[in-house]
């Protein structure tokens, strides 16, 4: 009777990845009503929403990413709330904080507690570059526990949770860089580019006209949730387990790793990148219709899980050599 019961439950993870191989061609559908271009951005923001993991933007200003994120919440019928990052912004501002309310009648006082906007299944954290550390700091138990604290009390969040963040890579003045810490608990980074001249064109057509996007939802927060626990009994083969570990690995730079990585990095990806490595490329594959993830589906997310890992040496700023550039080249020879 248990194999009886464990065969059915392959059956329905088997319909189950069918159905959210259909699911995610009607989700691209729905975000190219209002995101003209774009497609490797919007996979990688639903890979990670489905890993249960949260995403940093980074792009100039006016590619869309904020509507981008809100577009991908309506399609999957979740609460958004935005939160803009400045100076003055306090962690009481994000969290929420307790006040004091009085009852009519017996004029008897008492704290109440006001949620903040962090108290939300989407939560666009704009420009978190430009906030002091304290402030950033704030997400971290939200982020990693899905909880908060305040005033002695913990409240646990709304799920499914995601922290999608974004970063202007042109202004750096008065901003304050996320610590190595914070960064390493997203699971993506995700660089927003230009468009094409026939993208913008039709961006510049649309967007100056009447027209109006009908959007129709295709997933709801509980599928989001059934879809992650999915993900996690989807079985990896053990030589793309071992893949995605020697790529992590390939990024310390300590006896035995490439000789360019001694020279350019001060400090590679921790363990949390070879995790995030093969639940992203569970979730790729899983999102194609497949029903195990290959080594293909690991080169495929590296750049967005390593680059924002790895910290250069003077050297590679001398040679003018990115994290990015790195990634490429340990993608290149580590077999």
């Amino acid at each position: 009777m248990a194999s009886d019961a464990g065969r059915a439950d392959g059956r329905k993870d088997i319909e189950a990845i069918q159905t959210l191989a259909e699911a995610r061609g009607k989700i691209l559908g729905e975000m190219r009503k209002v995101i003209v271009g774009q497609d490797r951005v919007i996979e990688e923001l639903l890979t990670a929403i489905l890993a249960d993991g949260h995403c940093i933007l980074v792009g100039v200003p006016g590619l869309a990413k904020t509507l981008m994120v809100s577009t991908l919440a309506s399609v999957l019928d979740l609460s958004f709330k935005r939160i803009q990052f400045t100076p003055d912004l306090m962690p009481s501002d994000i969290t929420g904080s307790d006040i004091i309310e009085e009852d009519p009648a017996s004029h008897a006082r008492s704290f109440k507690f006001i949620r903040g906007p962090v108290f939300a299944n989407v939560v666009l954290a704009d420009e978190i570059n430009r906030t002091p550390p304290k402030t950033q700091a704030a997400l971290l138990q939200a982020m990693q526990e899905k909880e908060v604290t305040a005033g002695g009390n913990t409240y646990p969040l709304d799920l499914p949770f995601f922290v999608l963040a974004t970063q202007n890579p042109i202004e750096l003045e008065g901003t304050y860089p996320l610590p190595e810490a914070q960064l390493d608990r997203f699971m993506f980074s995700i660089h927003v580019g230009y468009p094409t001249e026939a993208e913008e064109r039709e961006i510049v057509e649309t967007t100056t006209s009447a027209y109006q996007p009908d959007l129709t939802r295709v997933l709801t927060g509980e599928d989001i949730r059934g879809l992650q626990r999915l993900v996690r009994r989807v079985p990896v083969p053990g030589h793309v387990l071992d893949y995605a570990v020697r790529l992590a690995r390939s990024t310390r730079p300590a006896d035995g790793s490439p000789e360019f990585v001694r020279n350019w990095v001060s400090w590679g990806a921790g363990p949390r990148a070879s995790q995030y490595l093969v639940l992203a490329a569970k979730t790729r594959a899983v999102l194609a219709g497949k029903y195990a993830p290959e080594t293909d589906d690991v080169r495929a997310v590296a750049q967005p899980v390593l680059r924002h890992r790895i910290v250069t040496s003077f050297n590679a700023e001398a040679d003018g050599v990115s994290p990015a550039d790195i990634v490429e080249r340990i993608v290149a020879e580590v077999k």
